[in-house]
Order: structure tokens, then sequence, then C-alpha cells
């Protein structure tokens, strides 16, 4: 009996082991869920976390942000994980005055985020911003464009004038083209001029 006796206590105890083994398939089970990406909170789905700052422009939206997102601090807040201050301001826009917020790290402007009751339009002005294709901050118009026309209209920046142009197959994101020209106001800059602009900020507009 002294022998078995120790055999038992190993069996009972690789048993145990079993039952706690199990125990823990289950609770990983359970758990399952929240390695399903249709049930993160929307910064585990934030770019941020994969490529260590970068803000990516998506036909949904930019971070948390879309169209059903209201026009609260409150809500802009939560939709970016709380990672900037906000600073609210207003600017004149197509000859009507809007309301803005504007996202800041360091001091830095990296969104700017406007429209009426909800979300309409937001411009990431972060240096590392890339849009779904890998467009970038500092892109230039040549690498996706060989014209103007059909493509592209004129804007009233914050200081300048600027080109918005439509991404290529897109519904909701454009480029903001910035360069050098001297031209009249509100005559689009020819082709050659505008092949050298680069991209200033990447906008998506519901």
């Amino acid at each position: 009996m002294k022998v078995v006796r120790p055999a038992l206590l190993v069996s009972a105890l690789l048993l145990a082991g079993c039952a706690s083994s199990g125990s823990s398939s289950s609770a990983s089970a359970q758990e399952s869920h929240w390695y399903n990406p249709l049930s993160y909170h929307w910064s585990a789905l934030n770019p941020f976390s994969w490529f260590g700052g970068t803000l990516t422009v998506t036909e949904q939206g930019v971070a948390g942000l879309n169209g059903s997102t209201p026009m609260s601090e409150s809500a802009i807040s939560r939709a970016l994980n709380n990672d900037y201050q906000l600073r609210q301001g207003m600017r004149t826009q197509n000859g009507q005055v809007e309301d803005f917020w504007q996202a800041l790290d360091d001091g830095s402007v990296k969104l700017v985020i406007s429209g009426k009751s909800s979300v309409e339009r937001i411009e990431a002005r972060d240096a590392s911003a890339q849009s779904a294709d890998g467009s970038k901050i500092g892109d230039r118009f040549s690498d996706k464009f060989s014209k103007a026309f059909d493509n592209c209209k004129m804007v009233a920046g914050l200081d300048t004038r600027d080109v918005e142009c439509r991404a290529p197959g897109s519904e909701h994101i454009a480029y903001l083209y910035h360069g050098e020209w001297h031209g009249p106001a509100g005559l689009m800059p020819a082709d050659e001029t505008l092949k050298n602009w680069t991209i200033s900020a990447i906008i998506w507009q519901r």
C-alpha cells in the first residue's frame, strides 16, 4: 500500500492538472471574444497600436472618428482614446463660418475636425499620417496625378491657397496639396506647377 499510495497521489495530481488545464481552456474560450476584431474597442483597431503613432485615413474615417461622431469635446475625445488635447476654434470656409476642433499632441496640431451636429470632415496633418493606399504627407502631386482637371479643386486654406484632389477610386478620401505659386487668386495652377506640390493634409470627408 505504501507503494500504491504515492502512485495514487501522482495520479490525482495529474488529474487535477488536467482539470485545471481544461478549466483554463474553458476560460480561454469564454474570453476569446476579446480577440475578435469586431468586438475590439476602437483603440485596439487604431493604427497607433500597430505602427507606433501612424494616423491612417480610411474610407471609414480616422482612428475612432467618423460621420456618426458628435461634434462635442467629450465624444471626440472618447473616439481618440483621450490621447490628445482638444482645442476649439472657428474659421471661414467657403464663405461660411464653421466650428472646428484641433487635436494636439505636444502642442502640435495632428487633426482638424469640423462639422455641424456630427463630424463631417477630418484633416490629418500629422507628419506620419497616411491614407489607406499608402499615400503619405509630403508625397508629390505627380506621385498620384498627371493632371488637375476632373481630379482637383481650389480651396481656401488657413493661410494660403491649396488644391484638394479626390483620391482615385475613393468616396471619402482626398489630398490637400500645397506649394509655391504666384498666379491670380482662384485660378488653378498649371499641371507643370502642381507636379512638385506636396500633400500637406490627408482628408476624410463624409
